[in-house]
């Protein structure tokens, strides 16, 4: 049935509107990153550091942990650009990099013409090791993008990934810069663009894609469709709840292999994607240690079991959870997230295939669960030209501007997901109610009185 369900939505694939060993679930909403300290003497790296002998990439690429980071600022320029390219290298840092404490501490030890050299020499290694400054990542990755899109041999062979993550950069003048925090363009590469300043917003919100969605086909819809989220947040910025910080960032999150109908049916790349999730959320409070955002989790369809595997693995926290159009997980209720009680929300649209089908195990939306159901019926306010926010329909209309189901979600991203409209809460045992509600409550604004695009 899933395979049925799936096909019928490749069709429309550009209109979303949107292995580790585990370990024992957080039982109650912690934070799980931990505070980067500088490497001192008595901690002990992976294997021992040979001062007086010059590195080879070879020795690189059989590096991990803290060694790697240490044995790649000992590389002299030549072997770093070597390294820059070595596919063992790359694995290292994209797929089993050290953590993000480990990172920072290194990164903040270095001086600053150091950091030049290894952000120039070797662009796709810095580019996206988590706990290295945004600003230099993304300085980093555009430097590789512009490079392959100039090498005729690579263009040839990645023409069309590399022309979706160029065009995802571009933006309207006066709109906010936005931020190429990941680039790996190896098989059927990963891509992350940061809308907004990662390093000073109070709120931040990780969309994840579900199914069929790749960096070759969908990353410009994709950020733009976190592009429409960035911008319905802002119009909400005198309802938004105090935060630590000023303004809101999206990132438009395609950080691992969605499933096609290969593999629709296995849980391998939703478990893998759970591992870069947890890294890329780490890697984002290591950088705001001391002043934590508000971290807002968007996901999408096979992206919602996706980030409930993260969010239950005791190595991720989040200030708020929503699922759109889900097809459940082996999460039992929400009391096994790392999430703020009452914080978890569920949007189940018209004529979705998906959402609620139980394919992948609870459905997160379900009476046990613990989590609020969104009214996506749309039509709290009526205006001379029909209703003010449209309903969406079917599994790829959630993040759709001008839906209730947009609006909903960037309330929830604000701090505010006590106005999202007819809540129907349901508690674990099936406790249902449904609370008081009036349409002020909603708040309707004057540009939701006209038709949009």
């Amino acid at each position: 049935m899933l395979l049925i369900a799936a096909a019928l939505l490749t069709a429309s694939m550009h209109s979303l509107g949107v292995v580790e060993v585990p370990v024992a679930p957080a039982t109650h909403p912690v934070a799980v990153h931990t505070t980067a300290t500088h490497l001192v003497d008595d901690e002990v790296p992976s294997r021992p550091v040979m001062t007086g002998v010059q590195l080879t990439v070879e020795d690189l690429a059989v590096a991990r942990g803290r060694t790697f980071l240490v044995d790649l600022s000992r590389l002299d320029r030549a072997a770093l650009v070597r390294a820059s390219s070595d596919r063992r290298v790359l694995a290292t840092a994209e797929d089993d990099p050290p953590t993000a404490a480990d990172v920072r501490a290194w990164w903040a030890g270095l001086g600053g013409p150091e950091r030049l050299r290894l952000e120039t020499a070797a662009p796709s290694v810095v580019g996206n090791l988590e706990g290295v400054p945004y600003d230099v990542r993304d300085r980093a990755n555009r430097s590789v993008l512009a490079a392959e899109l100039a090498d005729p041999a690579g263009r040839s062979a990645r023409a069309a990934m590399l022309g979706q993550v160029e065009q995802s950069l571009a933006h309207d003048p006066g709109a906010p810069r936005r931020n190429l925090i990941t680039l790996d363009t190896r098989g059927s590469g990963r891509a992350a663009i940061a809308i907004g300043d990662l390093d000073t917003a109070a709120d931040v919100t990780v969309v994840v894609p579900g199914m069929f969605f790749t960096v070759t086909g969908q990353m410009a819809d994709f950020t733009n469709t976190a592009n429409d989220l960035y911008s319905e947040q802002a119009t909400l910025a005198g309802v938004a709840a105090p935060g630590a910080g000023n303004g809101i960032a999206v990132i438009a999150w395609m950080g691992y292999r969605t499933p096609d109908l290969s593999n629709i049916l296995s849980l391998q790349l939703a478990q893998t994607g759970a591992g870069r999730l947890e890294r890329t959320v780490d890697g984002l409070r290591q950088v705001r240690d001391g002043e934590q955002p508000r971290v807002n989790i968007v996901a999408h369809s096979y992206g919602s079991t996706t980030a409930l595997m993260a969010l239950s693995s005791g190595r991720m926290s989040a200030d708020t959870l929503t699922v759109l159009g889900s097809p459940g997980s082996d999460v039992q209720t929400a009391s096994e997230l790392a999430v703020r009680s009452g914080q978890v929300f569920v949007g189940d649209a018209h004529s979705d295939p998906i959402a609620g089908s139980g394919y992948f195990g609870t459905d997160p939306g379900s009476s046990t669960f613990g989590s609020t159901v969104l009214d996506l019926a749309g039509g709290v306010a009526q205006a001379a030209d029909g209703e003010v926010f449209r309903r969406p329909v079917g599994h790829n209309d959630y993040l759709k501007p001008g839906t209730a189901s947009l609006h909903d979600v960037a309330l929830i991203a604000v701090g505010r997901g006590d106005l999202v409209r007819e809540q129907l809460r349901r508690g674990e045992g099936g406790k249902d109610g449904l609370p008081q509600t009036s349409p002020d409550m909603y708040l309707v604004r004057p540009q939701d009185l006209h038709p949009r695009d």
